[in-house]
């Protein structure tokens, strides 16, 4: 039996706590991962580790270079607030660790074009857990599409839109983030425009804001165009502060028009349109893709498997999940000032 691959996770509250209990117990069941040490800046967040890891109150810390210090691991978890995963990244790459990281990369591009450019230095593996794409109904629109079945796309629509528009609704730490819809939601929805359309983005531009009864600090709204850099046009709506939820998290709407068909996706339901040359319509309703993981756990055994050797890749490494922060950060950029921006020049800034 191969070795378990050994791992640090730094952040056990909040999305650590989820990791601890819904990701790690059946890897480590597989034989695929065993944790050394874990830790947190508030001590009693670190019960998740005991309890639901299994790990020893020794190997439990609250200082990250002392548990860095004093265990050997593969690669570690980052499960920490973005503004501190450049620093977090910094100690796993000075201890020879691979990495594993929830999204984003990093809170601005120019730390995210850090990141790249250190990971990349050191020779080290990275992957980003964007688990929404990876999610079931997602990944069986994307397939459904890539098919060919249905001929090549032409453009998409895409809406999430919910009311969270009171604090704390959608947790208390987002009402606090500048561009929040963006930064904590809509990345997920550009790293699917990116799947369906099989394109690295072009040009966007986006118009955000922030609706008077809104809660929020930061701007919760809005609605963008993308054109990608194989043609296909994307019309994108986001909201958090709606009065009625249409399409909330994990109930994504996703339109692609293609020559033959148009395929929906809408409340996790899948349906296939297509007109005769008579005018009759047929309505085809699509089964989901099975399998026994989806998300974030399927993110973390392929990156297992990857480190292992045995897959050749991992479909959100850091190559390319940049191309996610590009739009995000684009997307931002073209709010703020007004603009449309090329995606790839705006990368190419900060990567040099």
């Amino acid at each position: 039996m191969t070795t378990p691959l050994r791992f640090i996770q730094v952040g056990t509250g909040g999305m650590g706590r989820y990791w601890c209990e819904m990701v790690w117990p059946r890897l480590i069941q597989l034989g695929k991962a065993i944790p050394v040490a874990a830790v947190d800046i508030v001590p009693e967040q670190l019960v998740h580790a005991t309890d639901l890891l299994g790990l020893d109150a020794s190997k439990c810390y609250t200082d990250i270079a002392r548990a860095f210090a004093e265990n050997d691991a593969d690669f570690m978890v980052v499960v920490v607030p973005p503004a501190h995963h450049e620093a977090v990244v910094d100690i796993a790459l000075r201890h020879d660790c691979h990495i594993l990281s929830e999204k984003p990369i990093a809170d601005t591009i120019a730390a995210t074009a850090r990141i790249y450019k250190n990971v990349i230095a050191a020779g080290k593996k990275m992957a980003v857990t964007m688990s929404h794409r990876f999610d079931q109904d997602k990944q069986t629109l994307e397939r459904l599409v890539a098919s060919g079945e249905y001929g090549a796309a032409s453009y998409i629509v895409g809406r999430n839109t919910w009311n969270c528009r009171k604090y704390p609704a959608w947790g208390a730490f987002r009402y606090k983030i500048p561009h929040t819809l963006l930064v904590e939601g809509t990345v997920h929805h550009f790293d699917i425009i990116r799947a369906l359309t099989g394109s690295n983005a072009k040009k966007i531009f986006a118009v955000t804001w922030n609706p008077p009864w809104s809660e929020f600090e930061g701007d919760a709204n809005a609605l963008i165009t993308l054109e990608m850099e194989n043609g296909i046009k994307v019309m994108y709506e986001g909201s958090k502060t709606n009065t009625t939820e249409l399409n909330g998290w994990g109930k994504d709407y996703f339109r692609v028009e293609c020559d033959l068909a148009t395929v929906e996706l809408d409340q996790r339901n899948i349906r296939v349109l297509q007109d005769t040359d008579t005018g009759e319509r047929t309505i085809t309703e699509k089964q989901l893709a099975f399998q026994e993981v989806w998300k974030n756990p399927w993110l973390a055994e392929m990156f297992c498997d990857w480190l292992r050797g045995d897959r050749p890749d991992h479909p959100a490494d850091l190559e390319d999940n940049i191309q996610c922060m590009a739009i995000l950060f684009a997307a931002i950029e073209s709010a703020e000032t007004g603009q449309p921006i090329e995606v790839q020049e705006f990368l190419q800034k900060f990567l040099g």
